[in-house]
């Protein structure tokens, strides 16, 4: 009978994770429409062919190369994954920085419930690929577009996701340094929206501003997206989606965590919004809902990391926190970094994707989760716990990221910039008639003559 149960149970959980993938999806339309609408007309076509593309660009080289290397070691016999299909490839014991072997899901050990892990890994993968589409809309060249979704998929997405859910170093050695549980990133502050900021941020600094983003005397100035109400509809649905994002990383079903989870996101995230709106109100005077739009989804960005490990009065305050962080980096970045980014992700993503992978070292209130405090077991414990270890821990996963990643994507967009016939970048004349014409396609074609005057 218990066998039974058991049984049951993986089975259930299964069906968890895949309807949990779906969301995280269904979520790569909200992204296309989020992004599309903070971006002009003219761009219309190509910004939202880039959020389409990348999921397949970025899944063909996830199933070939990417989730070897990122999970060819792990096991969840929770799900029925009791048999990892490869083996440590470079490194070995808690000191693993990369696996091998299932490559384009072959071999024994491929089962229905390792298929149902990597559908919704790859989900993960693709929503950090699809990031940096928003700092460096509108002027990014398509075939250059098309070398970063593979170079995600197979390389840049799985180094932190190895080190960090596939059982790599960076989840176990600082555990042994009496650093709080060590590195833990439940759904994907660090692991997901850090790295993709990080991406965001490198690849905005190459291509540099828009043409007449900056006067002569170096003032921002404003460009304002085509369809306001095509951005908050694409915010909705990514909140719809951020439920299997975060919930469904229980990977269990029995593990009645996930409704916690659900619940911070959804606060987070409600707090992010309202807090955005006043903050941004008290600041200009007005309720920019293009900030409000972000103050929600860097609430969600925030919470992911901490979703399982804090009460909901943490929830609530970081969603807040985040809003107000979310507004200050942006205008920060833009004003004073002089960095153009047409969607705000690198605030969004990256910055409040950083504060999130702290934030579990301050607030983790030591009711779930695995940790050590010294002399017994417990949860995941912050700084409200008396913890001072997990942070440490946080800022040193935080910082590896930064370090890693930024080397990588900077390296990947500069080396592409250089030995790409013209550079990533359009010429000037197809950026100011707008890179719909890069795929043959306006997006409205009958406002043509309008849409060339934006």
């Amino acid at each position: 009978m218990n066998s039974d149960v058991t049984v049951l149970g993986t089975q259930v959980s299964l069906l968890w994770v895949v309807i949990g993938a779906s969301l995280v999806v269904f979520m790569q339309a909200g992204f296309a429409l989020l992004e599309t609408g903070f971006c002009r007309a003219k761009h219309a076509a190509h910004v939202v062919s880039t959020n389409f593309a990348i999921f397949g660009l970025g899944f063909v080289a996830f199933f070939f190369v990417g989730f070897p290397l990122a999970f060819g070691g792990f096991t969840y016999s929770a799900l029925g994954l009791d048999n990892p299909v490869g083996q440590a490839l470079i490194g070995s014991g808690n000191w693993v920085f990369a696996w091998g072997g299932g490559w384009a899901l072959s071999g024994p050990n491929v089962t229905p419930a390792l298929l149902g892990f990597f559908l919704y890994m790859a989900a993960f993968m693709d929503t950090t690929a699809t990031i940096p589409t928003g700092s460096m809309a509108e002027r990014w060249r398509w075939n250059s577009f098309i070398g970063w979704g593979l170079f995600c998929g197979a390389f840049y997405y799985p180094v932190i996701a190895a080190w960090t859910w596939g059982g790599g170093w960076l989840s176990k050695t600082w555990a042994t340094m009496s650093l709080g549980a060590g590195y833990v990133d439940f759904a994907g502050s660090g692991v997901v929206h850090l790295v993709g900021g990080v991406a965001a941020l490198t690849g905005a600094m190459v291509l540099g501003p828009r043409i007449g983003k900056y006067s002569p005397e170096g003032k921002s100035l404003p460009m304002p997206g085509h369809h306001l109400p095509m951005a908050m509809l694409g915010t909705f649905i990514l909140l719809f989606g951020w439920f299997g994002f975060n919930a469904a990383s229980t990977l269990s079903a029995t593990d009645v965590q996930f409704a916690t989870v659900a619940a911070n996101t959804a606060i987070s995230g409600a707090f992010g919004a309202v807090a955005s709106m006043f903050w941004i109100t008290r600041r200009t005077g007005k309720p920019n809902p293009g900030m409000m739009i972000n103050g929600m989804l860097a609430g969600l960005v925030a919470i992911t990391a901490a979703c399982a490990f804090v009460s909901p009065w943490a929830a609530a305050l970081i969603g807040s926190l985040a809003a107000v962080l979310v507004i200050e980096s942006t205008i920060f970045i833009e004003e004073r970094l002089r960095i153009d980014d047409p969607c705000g992700v690198i605030s969004v993503h990256g910055v409040c994707g950083m504060f999130g992978v702290l934030a579990v070292g301050i607030f983790a209130n030591g009711s779930y989760g695995a940790g050590w405090n010294g002399s017994e077991s417990t949860g995941v414990a912050g700084i409200i716990k008396g913890d001072w270890g997990q942070l440490g821990a946080q800022a040193l996963g935080a910082v590896t990221i930064l370090v890693v990643n930024f080397t990588l994507s900077y390296g990947f967009f500069s080396l592409q910039n250089r030995f790409t016939k013209g550079g990533i970048r359009p010429t000037a004349a197809d950026e100011i008639a707008g890179l719909d014409s890069e795929m043959g396609v306006s997006a409205y074609t009958e406002f043509e003559l309008v849409r060339h005057k934006d």
